[in-house]
């Protein structure tokens, strides 16, 4: 069954509302308005009988008074009796009515006292009739156009009190299956504070749909990476355990070039070193993910950090014919936590070292901008495609898998960097310049 709307509704309620009043009011007045032509017919009656009234309190005979005033008045019927109730005077028309005969018709009379002795009935006739007809017409007229004009009001006040209601249904409707709605019109009124508060909940809704969505994402996304990081951890885990394997097996049978036991015994502590290390690398990256490692931010020279670690990769740069170069001035003091500050650095340029080409050079340099300083660690002469550089963070990745595999890198150096400038709120990117790969860092003026 379909519902009547609001706007019929409230059109149905004005109605009714605006017929009783109507009634009510016409009830009020109508008796008010017989009541006052009763009185004035009363009165007309009384001033035309007033000679009678005035004679018979005189000595005139009452007979001959009321005698003489029929034949001035004959359209005047009228009788009169004494206080006994006897009739000493009846006008012709009086009489045919039966006066003689019983009690006066009081309900077609009306009474005039004209002395202590005498009463006066005059009967009722047409010249003191009321005409009701003409009244209750007029009447009926003046009814009707009220009541257009209420059906005119009641259809433009239902029109506009539904307007907005019906206006801020439909836009609720749209909020519900959470399509994009417009600000709802100003008003002033308690609609306007209705509609202004069902808006601010609708775009708080969406800012929460929205921000679940996002946490959804990131949610599946951080699955995604676990998944993808303990799969790879079993491999790379499996991998030396399985050549380790390979290696005592073959020196428990002696088979071969395996008879040289301290140098497969060697082999295998090598390739124990390097699973330890890197799941000392899988243990830290997990306390990073966790947030379990708290910060302990520190004021720090950038200079002397970037110098006191640079020894570390000296050898390893003289092998491939490469050099540092940095310029970093004095006085550019930073706030963060030292051991996570160093540790970042330390895989950074390792990283850069790692990739540059023999004979290359590794710039590291600093910018100062207006609340931080920019440190830049530039490997020349490498390139990257733009597509793989997101995914040099991504945990066990390898550009060339092999290769990277035999020169001792576990693939984790990047995530461990990423992760903790994470941790301590450092911005950071890595990029493609004409000179080579930048990996630069905000760090936070002390």
């Amino acid at each position: 069954m379909k519902r009547s709307g609001i706007f019929v509704k409230v059109f149905i309620y004005t109605i009714i509302f605006s017929i009783l009043l109507v009634g009510v009011t016409v009830t009020m007045f109508s008796v008010r308005i017989m009541t006052y032509y009763s009185h004035l017919r009363s009165q007309e009656i009384t001033n035309t009988y007033q000679s009678i009234v005035i004679q018979s309190r005189g000595e005139d005979d009452i007979t001959e008074v009321a005698r003489q005033f029929y034949e001035k008045n004959q359209s005047m019927q009228f009788y009169i009796k004494d206080k006994d109730g006897h009739v000493v005077y009846a006008t012709p028309e009086a009489h045919a009515s039966g006066i003689e005969t019983g009690e006066p018709p009081y309900s077609s009379s009306i009474m005039l006292r004209l002395d202590n002795d005498y009463l006066l009935y005059a009967l009722k006739n047409d010249i003191f009739e009321l005409n009701y007809d003409k009244w209750i017409a007029e009447a009926l007229v003046v009814l009707s156009a009220m009541f257009v004009v209420c059906v005119i009001c009641a259809l433009v006040f239902a029109r506009q009190m539904t307007k907005p209601i019906k206006h801020l249904a439909d836009a609720t409707n749209k909020m519900t299956n959470l399509e994009e709605v417009p600000p709802l019109p100003e008003r002033n009124d308690e609609l306007g504070a209705l509609a202004r508060d069902v808006y601010a909940m609708y775009s708080k809704l969406k800012e929460t749909i929205s921000q679940l969505e996002n946490e959804i994402l990131k949610v599946r996304e951080l699955e995604e990476t676990q998944r993808y990081f303990f799969s790879a951890a079993s491999h790379e885990l499996k991998t030396p355990i399985s050549a380790t394997r390979v290696l005592l097996e073959g020196m428990l049978e002696n088979i071969g070039d395996y008879k040289d036991h301290p140098k497969y015994l060697r082999e295998c502590v090598k390739m124990m070193d390097a699973q330890s290390k890197t799941i000392s690398e899988i243990m830290e990256i997990i306390r990073l993910n966790d947030g379990k490692i708290s910060l302990m931010s520190e004021k720090l020279d950038i200079r002397h950090a970037v110098a006191e670690m640079l020894p570390d990769f000296q050898t390893l740069c003289e092998a491939n014919g490469q050099r540092i170069v940095t310029d970093i001035p004095d006085g550019q003091i930073c706030l963060a936590d030292p051991k996570m500050l160093r540790k970042a650095l330390s895989n950074v340029i390792l990283n850069a070292v790692q990739n540059t080409p023999e004979g290359g050079e590794i710039r590291i340099w600093s910018e100062i901008a207006a609340d931080q300083y920019r440190l830049c660690i530039l490997n020349t002469g490498a390139r990257i495609d733009d597509e793989i550089l997101p995914k040099l963070f991504d945990p066990f990745y390898r550009v060339d898998k092999a290769r990277s595999r035999k020169g001792g890198r576990s693939g984790l150096g990047l995530t461990i960097v990423k992760k903790t400038l994470e941790a301590m709120d450092i911005a950071f990117a890595l990029e493609n310049t004409k000179d080579g790969v930048l990996f630069w860092m905000d760090l936070p003026r002390a």
